[in-house]
C-alpha cells in the first residue's frame, strides 16, 4: 500500500489507485468541500488546494499515488509561485476553448507554458489579428467566471485517435501516430464542449484563475519545422491576482522601452541584414566599442591570471567533431557540412574546445607546464530555428571569451576556483550583483551523457565542494543540466527588470581528455603518461548576448568606462569652438573617448541630443571658460555641477575611468513568481 508522508510529519496509507484529490479530502485541505470546481464561499475556495507536490514533482488533484511505497506530498493553493505553471497551462486552455467558441475550422496544436505565460499555436479559417484579442479575452473571462471542472480521461491510443478525428484536429492525429507512437494509453482534459489532448496537469476549475492578458500573435511552424504548415502562436499572461498582473504588465512596458534590439538601433549599436542572414549580428562602431572595450578588459585580465592567447580557424573537419562528440549527436543544432570530397567535409566551428585539445597535443606535455591556460575570443556558428531567434540574445554566430584550462587532477579544485573569482570580477565590474549559481549534473536516467558513472562522480564532487567552500548563492544540484561531456557551474544573472538569464560558465571535464576521446596525456613526477582534466570557461558566454542583456541592463545608459562616446564637449557658441578642440584634445590624452557637437545649434539643443544619446558627461566651455581655464561639467546622474578647472574635470574623468566605477548599479524589479528567461515547460504531449 501506498504510504504518504505530509510536510506536518504526519504519515498516512492509502489504498492502490488513491488520487491526490481523495487525500485532500481526507485530511480536509480542501477547506471543507471537494476540489473539483464550483460552489463554495470565497474563503473555502482559497482553503483549497489547486495542486500539489508529489515526490518533487508539481501535479494536478486528479494524479494517482504510486501503488507501493513511500511518497511526500505538499499542497499548493492560490497564490503558490510553485502553482503558475499549472494556473497557465490551463490559462491557455481556457485561451484555446475561447478562440474555438469565437473561431470556425480552428486546428490546435500544442499550448505549454513559457517564462511568465503561455501560448497555444493553432490555425483558424481567417487569420487572427490584434483586434480580435480584446473578444477572446472577454470569452475567456466567461468561461473562467462559470467555473467549470477540468475533467481527465485517458483511453488506449487507437481510441485517442478516432476522438482526434472526430474532433477535427489533423495536427493532434498526426502527433500521436508520429510523435507519440511508443505511448499506448493517452490522457484528454475535457471541460464543457471543449475537449483536449493533454497530459497535464491542470487546475481542478478555471476559478484560480485571478488575472488573465492576451499579449501578442506570432508566426510560427508546425514542430518548429520550416519546410511544414504556417501556424499561429497567440501569447498571453496569467497571474492569481490583478496586481501581479498589474506589475507584471508594467515590468514589460518597462522591458520594452529597454529591449535591445530597439535600443541597438536608436544608439547606432548593432545593425542585422536580410542579405547577410538571419541571426548573424553587424557590429556598428559604436557597438564595436562597447565590444573591444569589454575584451580589453577580459584581455587584462586574462594575462594577470596566467592564460596564454591561442587562435584557431573558423571551420574544422567532420571528423574532429565526431570525436569530440559534437558530430553527429547536436548535428540538428549545427550547419551543414561543407562537403569537399567524399572522403574530406568541414563543419563551421560549433565549438572551441575540440580545437584547443588539438593544441595542446600538437607536442608532448610535462607535469611542469600544467595548468596551461588557453585562451580566445572564438567565433562560432550554431542553428537555431528561425523562430528562435531574437536581436543579440538568440543568435547564429557568436564569440565566446572561451578558455581552456588542462590541469593535473590534483590542480582542479584550485582552478575551478580560479575560474569563479574571474567570473565574478566581471559580474562586480558590471553591476550584475544578483545572481545565484546553478550546479548543472547529469541525469543518470539520460543516455546522452559521455564517460562512466565514476568519472562523473567525481568531477560533480569536486566542483560542488568548491562552489560551497567560496559561500556562492544556489549551489543546488540540478540533474539534466550538465553538459554531454561533463558538470558544470553557471552563473544565473538577474537583470534590471527581475528576469534571469544565464551567462558565465565553468565546466568540468574527464572526458574529451579520455583515451576514447582525444587521448591527451603529460608526463608526471614518475616519468609515467597521465591523463589531464580539461575545464572550459567562459566568463561572458557569448559577446553577443552579453552585451543585449547589458544593454537592457543598463537600459542603454552605460556606465563612463563602457560607453561609447563618454565625453561630449559642448561650445557655446562659435566662438568657443577653438577652445572646446583645445578641451577634447585634453581629454582624449587622459584616454578618453570624446566626441564634439560643432553644430549650428544653441547650447539647449545640444544638451538635450546629448543626453537623449545617453553621453555620461557632458562638458561646455564658453569665452569666460576659455579665459578661466575653465569648463562646466555636466554629469547624467548628478546633474549640472558648475564650473571646475579643467585640469580638475580631466582628472576627475581620467580615475573613474580607470577605476572602471559604476555608479549607478542597476536594482531588479520585484516581480510576483519573475521566471527564468527561455524557460518552457508545457504538459502537451
Amino acid at each position: 500500500m501506498p504510504t504518504v508522508h505530509f510536510p506536518n510529519g504526519v504519515v498516512h496509507e492509502y489504498l492502490p489507485g488513491a488520487r491526490v484529490a481523495d487525500i485532500a479530502a481526507d485530511t480536509g485541505a480542501t477547506g471543507g468541500s471537494q476540489a473539483s470546481g464550483g460552489g463554495g464561499s470565497e474563503k473555502s475556495k482559497r482553503s483549497r488546494p489547486i495542486a500539489a507536490v508529489l515526490d518533487g514533482q508539481t501535479v494536478g488533484l486528479d494524479a494517482v499515488l504510486p501503488t507501493d511505497g513511500d511518497s511526500a506530498i505538499e499542497w499548493l493553493h492560490a497564490g503558490d509561485s510553485k502553482a503558475l505553471s499549472v494556473m497557465r497551462h490551463s490559462a491557455a486552455h481556457v485561451m484555446a476553448r475561447a478562440v474555438m467558441r469565437l473561431f470556425d475550422d480552428v486546428e490546435l496544436a500544442f499550448g505549454p507554458t513559457v517564462g511568465a505565460g503561455f501560448y497555444y499555436d493553432m490555425r483558424a479559417s481567417r487569420p487572427i489579428t490584434d483586434e480580435d484579442l480584446p473578444a477572446i479575452e472577454a470569452e475567456m473571462k466567461k468561461i473562467i467566471a462559470d467555473d467549470e471542472a477540468f475533467e481527465r480521461v485517458e483511453v488506449p491510443r487507437d481510441k485517442a485517435v478516432e476522438i482526434v478525428r472526430d474532433l477535427k484536429q489533423p495536427l493532434k492525429v498526426e502527433h500521436i501516430q508520429t510523435g507519440l507512437a511508443d505511448h499506448q494509453t493517452l490522457s484528454f482534459y475535457r471541460q464543457g464542449e471543449f475537449v483536449d489532448l493533454c497530459r497535464g496537469p491542470h487546475l481542478p476549475s478555471p476559478g484560480s484563475i485571478g488575472a488573465v492578458k492576451l499579449t501578442s500573435i506570432a508566426g510560427a511552424y508546425w514542430k518548429g519545422d520550416a519546410s511544414r504548415e504556417q501556424l499561429q502562436r497567440l501569447y498571453g499572461t496569467a497571474w492569481f491576482t490583478q496586481a501581479d498582473l498589474d506589475a507584471h504588465l508594467l515590468a514589460m512596458e518597462e522591458a520594452r522601452k529597454r529591449d535591445h534590439r530597439v535600443l541597438g538601433k536608436q544608439l547606432d549599436l548593432f545593425t542585422t541584414s536580410p542579405l547577410v542572414g538571419q541571426g548573424l549580428v553587424l557590429w556598428m562602431p559604436k557597438g564595436a566599442v562597447v565590444r573591444g572595450v569589454l575584451e580589453s578588459f577580459v584581455r587584462e585580465e586574462l594575462t594577470k591570471r596566467g592564460y596564454q592567447p591561442v587562435y584557431t580557424p573558423h571551420i574544422g573537419k567532420v571528423d574532429l567533431y565526431k570525436i569530440s562528440g559534437h558530430y553527429p549527436y547536436y548535428a540538428d543544432s549545427q550547419f551543414k557540412p561543407i562537403v569537399m570530397s567524399e572522403d574530406e567535409q568541414y563543419l563551421l566551428k560549433p565549438m572551441n574546445c575540440p580545437h584547443h585539445t588539438m593544441i595542446y597535443k600538437a607536442r608532448p606535455r610535462s607535469y611542469k607546464e600544467l595548468p596551461l591556460r588557453l585562451a580566445e575570443f572564438g567565433t562560432v556558428y550554431r542553428y537555431e530555428q528561425s523562430g528562435e531567434l531574437g536581436g543579440m540574445t538568440r543568435v547564429r554566430g557568436f564569440t565566446q571569451d572561451d578558455a581552456h584550462i588542462f590541469c593535473m587532477p590534483e590542480q582542479v579544485e584550485e582552478e575551478v576556483a580560479g575560474c569563479i573569482d574571474f567570473t565574478l570580477k566581471v559580474l562586480e565590474s558590471l553591476a550584475f550583483d544578483h545572481f545565484r549559481v546553478r550546479l548543472g549534473f547529469r541525469d543518470p536516467t539520460s543516455d546522452k551523457y559521455v564517460g562512466p558513472p565514476a568519472r562523473w562522480d567525481e568531477a560533480e564532487a569536486a566542483i560542488q565542494r568548491v562552489a560551497r567552500r567560496m559561500n556562492l548563492p544556489g549551489c543546488e544540484p540540478e540533474p539534466g543540466e550538465a553538459a554531454f561531456y561533463g558538470p558544470k557551474i553557471d552563473f544565473v544573472v538577474n537583470d534590471s527588470l527581475g528576469r534571469e538569464w544565464q551567462l558565465g560558465t565553468v565546466q568540468l571535464d574527464y572526458n574529451l581528455p579520455s583515451a576514447e576521446r582525444f587521448d591527451l596525456e603529460y608526463i608526471g613526477t614518475d616519468n609515467g603518461r597521465h591523463q589531464p582534466v580539461m575545464i572550459h570557461r567562459a566568463p561572458l558566454g557569448s559577446m553577443e548576448r552579453f552585451i543585449g542583456v547589458l544593454i537592457e541592463h543598463f537600459a542603454g545608459a552605460f556606465p563612463l568606462w563602457l560607453a561609447p562616446e563618454q565625453v561630449r564637449v559642448l561650445p557655446v557658441s562659435e566662438k568657443s569652438e577653438g577652445y572646446a578642440r583645445l578641451v577634447q584634445s585634453r581629454l582624449e590624452a587622459a584616454g578618453l573617448r570624446v566626441g564634439l557637437d560643432l553644430a549650428a545649434e544653441k547650447l539647449g539643443a545640444k544638451v538635450r541630443t546629448a543626453q537623449l544619446e545617453l553621453i555620461p558627461c557632458m562638458v561646455v566651455c564658453g569665452p569666460r571658460d576659455e579665459a578661466a581655464g575653465t569648463v562646466s561639467l555636466r554629469d547624467r546622474l548628478d546633474g549640472d555641477l558648475g564650473a571646475m578647472s579643467l585640469d580638475a574635470v580631466v582628472e576627475r574623468l581620467k580615475d573613474e575611468n580607470a577605476r572602471r566605477a559604476v555608479r549607478h548599479r542597476p536594482k531588479p524589479l520585484v516581480l510576483p513568481g519573475a521566471p527564468v528567461v527561455g524557460t518552457e515547460s508545457g504538459s502537451e504531449y
